[in-house]
């Protein structure tokens, strides 16, 4: 049985249901890497260049840790999600980082994926089966499988019957990997504190925000970010805003500030993370920020909120 390495990091906490319903329906042993830990993020700093914001690193990390248990790693090119869009640049070259910078890895799928359409996502899903399996019609079952459990597979967070509610927007592994994020849900909550993400806010309304911008964001993480928290501050359907964003990540450099300059004096606090940051200093900005918000709905009328 062909053991494959799932590394648990970037986009793999959007899909995973897809991934792992994929290569079991092939007959695969799935070796995944640990969820992300201090020993992960110190060898993705130690293999990786130093120019790559903190999720790529933590994903060399977790690539890392499979080399030695797997007889294949799962490191795909995700080049598109939607018609028209692109994300990050660094997914574009990233197995050729990975493979250049960690040494003595098993062979790599790494077979380019532009899934804005079930047509070219079945293409791509076929050039990996056929990496396992000669047989076509166990391929075209598992991707008939895993696509339907990733349609039907729950995806998100919407808190309900807290005190004060925030949207938890930015790039997905930011919000999704506690360890990158310091567990901000599970602070936020102690703090009565609920949280929603864009997977809970219809696409319509999403894509309505971005055509009062002068050009359409042609990044999907940045259309889905500026659309899902200006719509919620706008309609007033969350006290805050909190932005989980990478050091150095320029989209995100970008989308901030089209995010202040549309919300105007709307709470927003904006948590920046790399390797170097302190959970003191981090806890710290999160309650100053639920205090403000606590005098700002109880006492306070149209204060400055931006941090």
């Amino acid at each position: 049985m062909m053991k494959i390495g799932i590394p648990r990091g970037l986009l793999y906490y959007n899909y995973q249901t897809f991934i792992d319903s994929f290569f079991y329906e092939l007959g695969c042993e799935i070796i995944y890497s640990e969820n992300t830990n201090k020993t992960i993020l110190d060898n993705g700093v130690k293999y990786c260049v130093d120019e790559a914001c903190l999720p790529i690193k933590v994903f060399h990390g977790h690539v890392y840790s499979l080399r030695e248990k797997s007889d294949m790693i799962f490191i795909p090119r995700i080049m598109r999600l939607y018609k028209n869009e692109f994300i990050c640049p660094k997914f574009c070259g990233l197995p050729e980082m990975v493979k250049n910078s960690i040494p003595n890895l098993p062979p790599v799928i790494q077979d380019t994926l532009y899934a804005d359409s079930k047509t070219v996502l079945k293409k791509w899903a076929f050039s990996i089966g056929e990496k396992i399996t000669n047989d076509r019609r166990k391929i075209e079952n598992a991707f008939s499988i895993s696509l339907k459990k990733h349609k039907d597979s729950k995806k998100g967070i919407r808190d309900k019957n807290y005190k004060i509610n925030v949207a938890l927007s930015g790039h997905p592994y930011n919000i999704y990997d506690n360890f990158l994020n310091m567990n901000v849900i599970k602070k936020l909550n102690r703090l009565n504190v609920g949280v929603i993400t864009e997977e809970k806010l219809n696409e319509e309304y999403i894509n309505r925000q971005v055509l009062n911008l002068y050009k359409k964001p042609f990044w999907t993480f940045a259309r889905n970010t500026y659309g899902f928290t200006t719509y919620l501050a706008e309609n007033s359907l969350v006290d805050g805003i909190i932005y989980i964003s990478s050091f150095a990540c320029g989209i995100d450099s970008v989308v901030i500030e089209l995010i202040k300059d549309r919300i105007g004096n709307f709470p927003f606090l904006i948590l920046k993370i790399d390797e170097h940051t302190g959970e003191a200093g981090f806890d710290t900005r999160i309650e100053a920020f639920v205090d403000m918000i606590e005098r700002r709905k109880g006492i306070e009328d149209n204060i400055s909120a931006s941090w």
